[in-house]
Order: structure tokens, then C-alpha cells, then sequence
């Protein structure tokens, strides 16, 4: 839409009409002939004849006022505003009424903008009203100078009048849609750009005033808990599914944050409800590769700790093709001790080989004899010179200690590890 450069000095003031010709009509002319016709798209609108503008250009006051007592009555969001808020949109009103009779006195120059009828009113108005409450205004400047328009355009004139205001507020309508599109995608950009420095900053660990404030202006609410998602993707992320997938997580659950760092997914959940159910609804907006899940925390602050398990689990699944999709950072223990990751490690000393050496009735060596001879419980009674039920009992003991059942393959497994690296570090 072509900005509009005529109509309102840098003032505000409207610029007295023109007139067509400094000649009267010729007798036996109609009145009408004086009036400028302009043809906009498929719709031939008139200017008016000099009367018509002039009574239109000495009425701007009335239409103002009355504008404003419509804006009062039937507007509950203009009724809510603070006084000084209210003034601003008066303001803008009349601007637009002064805009519309600038118009109507030269169609052939394009109609104002909505960004010229807010160019009087302070950023933070613009920033405030939203596009239902700019066609709310263009809407009831119109129903006000449609129902004046009797009342305002010489006789036989009202027709060309009422469709002026169609047109010029057709083209305002338009404009606003123009302004407030672009407005939505140079802030969407904006987040975009400011959520990735938030994850960056998440998964880094470092959170302080700025990097809360920063996630507050995302929308973040901070209730519940927090888990971080990580995977990777297919192809690469356009801005088109990049936004598709931060509306799928924000339909997941309370919070979210997305960060797409090349062809990897960082994705933060929060909230009241079922964190790993909501991540496990995402599996679809990932590529077919693993997907691991970081433990749950607290809150935002302790977010990193969980992004750190999920990020050293994704390094790690492919040392277990039988993980399930998705799969915990925490049933990774052992692969992510593989590829050095000193929390994994420190986990399963103190969960497992500590618990272990401290208890009673010799769990450790029973264990260890049952790793040691193949899982076999026959062997394992013989090197320890008890009954097979014995080393049962032992090994559901063990189970109850730790959290691992040496019975089953994979658990036995992260035990094997536990044991490997608790000796390591007592060495």
C-alpha cells in the first residue's frame, strides 16, 4: 500500500480543499460536474461538489465529538483505558476524521495510512492497541460519518458521501492488516532470535536477572517443573516449520522454548502436568533418530543440569540401538559414562556401587560374583560357597538397594558399569 504523503502537515492540521475550478458551473450544468471523480479498482468515487466538501471540512468538530461519544459507549476496552491513554486515542479518531475529509476534498491522492492517523500518538499506544481495536475505531468513524451524512452533504449528495467512507475505510482497513502483519513478523523474528539466546544461555547454566527477564518476555510462566527434550531433525528447519514446531510445543504443555541449533532440537518443557507424557506427544516433530529426555527439575534455574543429561544422552544413544524412542537420559547412564560425562558417572557410584559397599550381608560380593560368572546363579553359589537361593535372595536384595534388578540384561549392564567405575574411583 503506497504511503500516503498528502492530507495532514507535520502539524496535524488539515490543508483547506482546492477547488476544481475557480469557475462557477455554466448555467444549466449540473452542480455535480464541479466534483473531481476519480476511479478507484472497480468503483468510480467522487470528490463532491465544492458545497458538499465545504459543509464536510466545517463539520470535522462534530464528527469529532460525536466520535468520541460513540467511542465511550459502545467500546468496554476504551472505557478501561487509563485517562491519558484515552486522550491518545481521541486523538487518533480525529486524526483519522481530518485524514478522511483531506481525502474526500483530492481522491485522486491515496488514502492515509494507519501509520499516519497513529503518527501523533506515542509508540507505546501503537504498541497497546491491538488490530481489533484499530478496526473497532474504523469502524465507528465510519458508522459516525455515515450517519451524519444527511446531515453533512449538499442535497443529493449523500450517496457519494456514504461511499466515500466505504472506500477510505475500506483502504484503512486494509492498511492496518499491513502494518499489523509486518509488525508480527518483525517480532516473531525478534523471539526467535531472543529465544535461542535464552536456551543457549539455559543449556550453558548461566541464569541470571537478564536471562529470567528474558524468558518472562517469551511468555514463559515458571509453574511446575521443567525437563529438557532433545533430537535432532530430518532436514533442515525453515521458518515455516520452525513456527509450526513452537506451536506444537506450546499445545504440549503450560511453557515452552525451542531451540533450533543446526540440525538439533532443544526443546524446554515446564508446567503443572505430565511433563514426559508432553514430550513424548512431540515424537513426530523429530527426525528418526534418538530422542532423549532429561531429567525433571524443579524449575528454570535447574534446567541445565537436565539439559546437560539429555545432550550427553543424545551423544551416547548410539551405543544402544535398542533404546526406546524416546528414550531417559537416565537409562543411558552406562553410554554417557562411555563418552565421558562426569555426572553420569558420579551417578552411578553414589545410586549404586556406594549404597552397595556400605550394606550388610555381602550384596557387593554377591554382585560382583554373579557379573563375574556370567550371570549364572549356579556359578555364582559355588565361588561363593552358598546355596543358589542364597545368591537369589542376595541379588533381590541388591535390587531393592539400588534400583536395578541384576536379573534383568540391560540393569545387570548398568550394575557392571557401576561396579567398574566405583573401583576405579576407590583406587
Amino acid at each position: 500500500m503506497p504511503a500516503a504523503n498528502a492530507g495532514a502537515d507535520a502539524s496535524g492540521a488539515v490543508p483547506p480543499a482546492t477547488p476544481t475550478s475557480s469557475a462557477a458551473p455554466s448555467s444549466g450544468t449540473s452542480s455535480r460536474a464541479a466534483g473531481r471523480s476519480v476511479r478507484a479498482g472497480a468503483t468510480t468515487v467522487h470528490g463532491g461538489t465544492p458545497e458538499t466538501q465545504r459543509r464536510v471540512r466545517e463539520g470535522a468538530g462534530l464528527l469529532a465529538a460525536a466520535a468520541m461519544r460513540r467511542l465511550d459507549e459502545d467500546l468496554d476496552w476504551y472505557r478501561a483505558l487509563p485517562a491519558e491513554d484515552r486522550s491518545w486515542v481521541g486523538l487518533v479518531a480525529q486524526a483519522g476524521i481530518s485524514a478522511f475529509i483531506a481525502w474526500f476534498a483530492d481522491p485522486s491522492r491515496p488514502p492515509h495510512g494507519v501509520g499516519d492517523i497513529f503518527a501523533s500518538a506515542p509508540p507505546e499506544l501503537t504498541r497497546s492497541i491491538s488490530l481489533q481495536h484499530t478496526l473497532h475505531l474504523v469502524r465507528v468513524v465510519v458508522d459516525v460519518v455515515e450517519s451524519h451524512a444527511d446531515r453533512l452533504a449538499a442535497p443529493g449528495d449523500e450517496r457519494e458521501l456514504r461511499e466515500a467512507v466505504l472506500l477510505y475505510s475500506r483502504e484503512v482497513a486494509f492498511s492496518a492488516a499491513e502494518v499489523y502483519a509486518r509488525a508480527a513478523e518483525v517480532r516473531g523474528a525478534w523471539d526467535a532470535r531472543l529465544e535461542a539466546l535464552v536456551v543457549d544461555s539455559l543449556v550453558r547454566g548461566d541464569v541470571d536477572d537478564s536471562v529470567r527477564s528474558r524468558v518472562a518476555a517469551l511468555g514463559w510462566s515458571g509453574r511446575g517443573s521443567t525437563l529438557v527434550l532433545v533430537g535432532t531433525s530430518a532436514t533442515a528447519i525453515d521458518e515455516v516449520r520452525a513456527a509450526d514446531l513452537r506451536r506444537a510445543t506450546r499445545r504440549a504443555a503450560d511453557d515452552a522454548l525451542v531451540g533450533i541449533q543446526g540440525d538439533r532440537l532443544v526443546v524446554f518443557l515446564g508446567g503443572e502436568g505430565d511433563l514426559r507424557a508432553a514430550a513424548t506427544s512431540l515424537m513426530p516433530r523429530f527426525g528418526p533418530g534418538p530422542v532423549v529426555i532429561g531429567p525433571v527439575v524443579q524449575d528454570l534455574t535447574d534446567s541445565a543440569r537436565s539439559a546437560r543429561a539429555a545432550l550427553a544422552g543424545l551423544q551416547a544413544a548410539a551405543a544402544w540401538p535398542q533404546a526406546p524412542r524416546p528414550v531417559l537420559a537416565d537409562d543411558l547412564l552406562p553410554e554417557r559414562v562411555l563418552v565421558g560425562d562426569a555426572t553420569a558417572r558420579r551417578t552411578l557410584v553414589v545410586q549404586a556401587y556406594e549404597p552397595l559397599a556400605a550394606s550388610q550381608g555381602a550384596l557387593l560380593e554377591t554382585i560382583s560374583a554373579y557379573l563375574g560368572t556370567g550371570r549364572s546363579l549356579e556359578a555364582a553359589a559355588r565361588s561363593l560357597y552358598v546355596h543358589p537361593n542364597t545368591v537369589r535372595y542376595r541379588l533381590k536384595r541388591v535390587a531393592d538397594v539400588t534400583g536395578w534388578d541384576p536379573l534383568d540384561a540391560r540393569e545387570s549392564y548398568v550394575l557392571q558399569t557401576a561396579l567398574a567405575v566405583g573401583r576405579l574411583d576407590a583406587t
